[in-house]
């Protein structure tokens, strides 16, 4: 009997990035779920990005993402490494720019590997490396009238 590595479905996918994407408009974590689906993955692990209505112990109204022109680029350089490191089935993510409020989705990443494990390493992978590389800047405006750039 052969091993189970020598599944074609324990193998990383020949083409596993499914989508990238900086949008100004809302994401959808359904369309994420739907990119990455691969019959061969026995896990998937996702990351939702919220606006949350707080930051270093002031109140936010609302914030604005801004982003470099080659950000996308660079996403897509993050997943080509993470893919290479993990044994992705499929990998998805998208970003949001833009004017957000509380509660919206600011970025969604989707990894499905074979096993869980993998899945989730992958995907805290995938954000971390966006979160820190990736050119996107975050205008805060709090409920106090003052403001803040975070990442510039």
């Amino acid at each position: 009997m052969a091993s189970t590595t020598d599944h074609p479905g324990e193998q990383p996918a020949q083409d596993p990035i499914k989508l990238i994407a900086i949008r100004d408009t809302p994401l959808s974590v359904d369309e994420i779920l739907r990119a990455v689906g691969d019959d061969a993955a026995g896990g998937t692990a996702f990351f939702v990005g919220t606006v949350r209505n707080h930051d270093g112990g002031a109140d936010v109204d609302e914030l604005g993402y801004s982003c470099h022109p080659s950000a996308e680029d660079e996403m897509r350089r993050i997943a080509e490494k993470v893919a290479a490191e993990y044994p992705v089935r499929a990998l998805a993510a998208a970003h949001r720019v833009g004017e957000l409020r509380v509660g919206d989705l600011a970025v969604v990443v989707g990894v499905s590997c074979a096993h869980r494990g993998e899945a989730f390493d992958a995907c805290r992978k995938l954000i971390d490396d966006i979160k820190h590389e990736v050119p996107i800047w975050k205008h805060q405006r709090f409920s106090d009238g003052t403001e803040e750039w975070v990442g510039v």
